[in-house]
């Protein structure tokens, strides 16, 4: 696999723009992704506010639309009830496009959510083996004991790894019978290497080695993310029957987006790592890659970045999205969420449309860097190139709890050099975007067609 560029700085003087959105002086404010006058980018959602309801442009070739002042209403109970702990409204039965269904309190506070991508990468893959799980939650709690001051932290630590150690070792012919035959060598291999790991992470904590506890967790979830997908034997459902010539990623990929940052005293230019999510969005991803392959995003500049999103994708000309050339017609792709307890995505509809108002997505809005496909407000399968990452926290906006769960489809996540994704500015170049490994997993690759 290619190494990572690391991110150049220029000066230490100035930081990287802040990831937390934080409250301006209208107390009516919502951390939502707001609309800008940028007609050629496709539109998200817009930014609340208690006035008398004003008109925000979706996109060029729309009507507008209102925001309501009711709907407004339930966002601000909501995230006051957030914030200071006072119960929320249950959600109306009225609910529409432009309000995303929300569930009720006792969801929003069973627990913190996870915002790690990895971590978000390994819950989502599709496989039911509870002895690996009990492995990697102890694993992940490690990074939440590290926040504790100084070498107090690894005592909470040491909890963590004894955790661990004690799952794998009672686990361990489980883990071992749940390996796809295909794969079972590779991944006892890895559990090898994982046993390994921990009584080395074990001989850190004794020595009160704290600044080697990190890394040593990452190798450890490397190697436990490899088992995970060690026991998905191919691919585990059928796309629709509609879709099934199209692109799809039938697996997992990864990509290197290098970007060539002007103007910017922080970054010369970075490479920005990006995994992809076949399993849960083969469609979305599969298109991607597709346009990858065609190399259709180099040299295109960065399109949008506005403090929440950075995007990029519509093409020079009055198309806003690929001309696929053997039919020179634009490429578009469904609306595609996976939904937890379910064996396939739902094409075609919002989660809100379908009356899953308490279903939680496979691939959230949690991850900062979350990567998903822009669209038409008020048409859900009119995605084609455009794509953005969502440049945000969950506090506020927990999943399921916010405008874009469930209404966008996520079918990727930044894992390194996620936190410069909020340097990028309008007119940075992507120099190039390149798949660094999951290629073969790339169905009905249309970009070997001629023409």
């Amino acid at each position: 696999m290619a190494a990572i560029v690391s991110c150049h700085y220029y000066s230490s003087l100035f930081s990287t723009t802040s990831k937390l959105i934080t409250p301006t002086s209208s107390p009516n404010f919502i951390p939502l992704v707001h609309t800008v006058k940028d007609a050629s980018i496709r539109r998200l959602a817009p930014r609340c506010s208690a006035e008398i309801p004003r008109r925000f442009q979706l996109h060029n070739k729309k009507e507008d639309a209102f925001w309501g002042l009711k709907e407004c209403a339930v966002s601000i109970v909501l995230a006051v009830g957030l914030v200071t702990g006072v119960p929320a409204l249950g959600w109306p039965s009225y609910a529409n496009a432009s309000t995303q269904a929300m569930p009720d309190l006792a969801m929003l506070i069973s627990g913190p959510p996870i915002k790690d991508p990895g971590a978000l990468l390994r819950n989502a893959l599709p496989i039911d083996n509870k002895a690996i799980r009990e492995v990697q939650k102890p694993l992940e709690d490690i990074t939440e004991s590290l926040k504790i001051a100084g070498v107090k932290a690894l005592d909470s630590v040491e909890r963590n790894v004894r955790q661990a150690s004690r799952a794998f070792k009672q686990g361990k012919s489980l883990i071992i019978s749940g390996l796809a035959e295909s794969k079972k060598d590779h991944g006892i291999e890895l559990l090898d290497k994982l046993e390994v790991g921990m009584d080395e992470l074990q001989n850190l904590v004794e020595d009160r080695n704290r600044d080697g506890v990190a890394p040593k967790q990452k190798e450890l979830l490397q190697y436990v993310g490899g088992v995970e997908e060690d026991m998905v034997d191919g691919f585990p459902y059928e796309v629709p029957e509609e879709y099934q010539n199209l692109p799809l990623l039938k697996g997992r990929a990864t990509v290197d987006m290098k970007v060539k940052v002007k103007d910017n005293p922080n970054v010369d230019e970075c490479v920005f790592r990006i995994v992809l999510d076949g399993y849960n969005a083969p469609v979305t991803a599969g298109n991607f890659v597709d346009l990858v392959e065609r190399h259709f995003y180099d040299g295109m500049e960065i399109q949008r970045a506005d403090g929440f999103v950075v995007q990029t994708g519509d093409p020079e000309g009055p198309a806003e999205g690929f001309i696929d050339p053997s039919t020179e017609k634009t490429r578009t792709i469904p609306l595609e969420v996976m939904v937890d307890g379910e064996k396939a995505p739902f094409y075609g509809a919002t989660l809100e449309e379908l009356g899953l108002y308490k279903a939680q997505v496979k691939l959230p809005f949690n991850a900062f860097g979350t990567m998903a496909m822009a669209r038409d407000e008020f048409e859900d399968n009119s995605a084609s190139s455009q794509v953005f990452w969502l440049l945000k926290e969950s506090e506020l906006t927990p999943s399921n709890s916010n405008i874009l769960d469930g209404r966008y489809a996520v079918f990727g996540y930044v894992t390194q050099n996620e936190d410069f994704i909020a340097d990028l500015k309008v007119g940075d170049v992507i120099e190039s975007i390149q798949v660094v490994s999951g290629l073969d997993n790339l169905a009905n690759p249309s970009y070997k067609i001629a023409g």
